[in-house]
């Protein structure tokens, strides 16, 4: 009898997620399921308007993006544009969220609410004031540090460079709010140790704060690696679409000109899938990392 209990018990937690687990089935699972299948196929506007019959192609659609030596160039353009935007909006993000610790409440409250509203900006307006800052004729950037009529979209670096200033702008928020929770969660009494054996700030921040955050800068790195890695919006608006010749293109503008603009729909699901692995891969490099250092999950 007990053992029939236990096992109706251990459904029990099951029976309570099966409505949540339906609706992500439903919103995450099938769109997956279809775009691997379209990966399959031959899948363009001729198939799409029901002029010619879905063919199997297997891997072909993979083997063809393979060949295409604009991917490769593109994949390494993502993973590099990524890196540098994860790397500034840690920077960033963990310097402000120090600070706050550091100042009274009035600036600590302010702070919050300046970064909490570039945070809540959508990405379409945020990349659209952003570009009205740096335009050439009428931004203010310009005037201010005598540039005249320099145009930043124009060059493939600065073109990068002013998308990776915007999605630092609205991703340190996220940033800054959850290391500044684990700091206030840091036993006070640990950083005063540090501060009276002579540890700079610094020093602290390496030695004493770091540690302790490890779980928390995990978390904020690994979302900021899967934000970043698939950032569409502001490259879409502040380059119009990859730039001259795509030149900044990344792997999500990439697969919108394929499967939209070229109406080669499998060839943009494949990217997809492709994408979705190294997410996937990040991910679960970022579960054996915490199982490693004992973290629970």
């Amino acid at each position: 009898m007990a053992t029939t209990t236990r096992r109706n018990g251990a459904w029990t937690p099951w029976l309570y997620l099966a409505p949540a687990l339906l609706l992500l089935g439903g919103l995450l699972v099938y769109p997956v399921y279809q775009l691997g299948l379209i990966s399959f196929l031959e899948y363009t506007q001729a198939q799409v308007s029901g002029g010619e019959p879905t063919t199997f192609q297997g891997l072909g659609n993979y083997a063809t993006l393979f060949a295409d030596e604009q991917f490769w160039q593109v994949l390494l353009a993502t993973v590099l544009f990524a890196a540098a935007c994860v790397v500034s909006t840690l920077a960033v993000g963990c310097a402000l969220a120090v600070l706050l610790t550091r100042v009274r409440a009035l600036p600590r409250l302010a702070l919050m609410v300046a970064a909490l509203g570039a945070w809540a900006t959508p990405a379409v307006t945020g990349s659209t004031v952003w570009m009205f800052l740096f335009d050439p004729d009428f931004g203010p950037v310009n005037r201010v540090f005598g540039l005249g009529d320099f145009s930043w979209t124009y060059g493939r670096y600065s073109a990068f460079a002013l998308v990776l200033l915007e999605v630092v702008w609205c991703s340190f928020p996220f940033v800054m709010v959850t290391v500044y929770a684990g700091i206030r969660a840091v036993p006070a009494e640990v950083v005063e140790a540090a501060a009276l054996d002579g540890a700079a700030q610094w020093r602290i921040w390496r030695s004493v704060l770091a540690p302790m955050l490890r779980p928390i800068l995990l978390v904020v790195t690994v979302q900021s690696v899967i934000w970043d890695f698939k950032v569409f919006t502001q490259i879409y608006v502040m380059t119009n679409g990859g730039g001259i010749a795509g030149q900044n293109l990344v792997l999500n503008v990439y697969a919108y000109q394929k499967a939209f603009a070229s109406s080669q729909y499998s060839l943009g699901s494949a990217i997809g899938v492709v994408m979705l692995l190294i997410l996937l891969a990040v991910t679960l490099g970022y579960l054996r990392i915490l199982r490693r250092r004992g973290e629970e999950l």
